[in-house]
């Protein structure tokens, strides 16, 4: 191999080695950078899935300490305030989640809690004019008859939705962990390679030197010949 075509080969290991390792150094930047976007989308939604859960309980809540708040009508209003902004509040939660859980599974379970939820708001109508109309005795048999099952059936369904969420969270960030496990060993793999090229061209570099003081041996001794004596007088 000439002195020119090492010169060559070294000139294109050495352009090569940052390409590469800066391809591959964006390439795992890049990828971890989706796999932490869906990592939080994932976390918001498992955050938005518990707030639904929590704030289905506090309907309920809400509602049976309105029902039963005796003749206090001052008292008794003021918790039925209370129960309308909690109802207002999952309402708004559900809207939000309408747009954010768009997976087959999860649409099933939201859909399923809506209509639930329009049947406990129907049936809380009913119980609250039957309280307003003096017959607190209907509200109870509501609250404690079908309100109760409706609530039961929402609250089944508000664990289903968060433990779906917990659990596509935790793949996720499986899935996270795996791709930055990969992007590491791809970085360890080419900080190899750029130490090969390192040591090649080491070599290659000996080589041109070593060849090039042959090479300037060989003219120095044409050199240092003296030329053929004169002619004989």
């Amino acid at each position: 191999m000439t002195i020119r075509t090492k010169i060559y080969a070294a000139i294109v290991l050495t352009v090569l080695g940052p390409i590469a390792t800066t391809a591959v150094a964006l390439h795992g930047m890049a990828q971890l950078g989706d796999r932490f976007d869906e990592v939080q989308q994932r976390a918001d939604a498992e955050s938005l899935a518990r707030e639904i859960k929590f704030l289905v309980t506090d309907v309920n809540g809400w509602q049976t300490a309105y029902g039963y708040a005796g003749d206090d009508v001052t008292q008794r209003d003021a918790l039925r305030r209370t129960y309308l902004r909690s109802e207002r509040e999952l309402a708004d939660e559900l809207e939000v989640a309408s747009t954010t859980f768009i997976d087959p599974r999860e649409e099933e379970l939201l859909a399923r809690l809506e209509r639930e939820f329009a049947r406990f708001k129907d049936l809380d109508a009913i119980a609250w004019g039957a309280l307003e109309g003096g017959d607190p005795d209907r509200t109870r048999q509501i609250l404690l008859g079908p309100e109760l099952r409706l609530f039961r059936a929402m609250a089944s369904t508000a664990d289903e939705l968060a433990a779906n969420e917990t659990e596509q969270a935790e793949a996720t960030g499986a899935a996270f962990d795996d791709a930055r496990d990969d992007a590491r060993r791809r970085l360890i793999a080419v900080a190899l390679g750029a130490g090969i090229v390192i040591v090649l061209l080491l070599f290659a570099a000996n080589d041109i030197a070593r060849m090039a003081l042959e090479g300037e041996r060989r003219v120095r001794g044409q050199g240092s010949r003296e030329p053929p004596g004169g002619d004989a007088e």
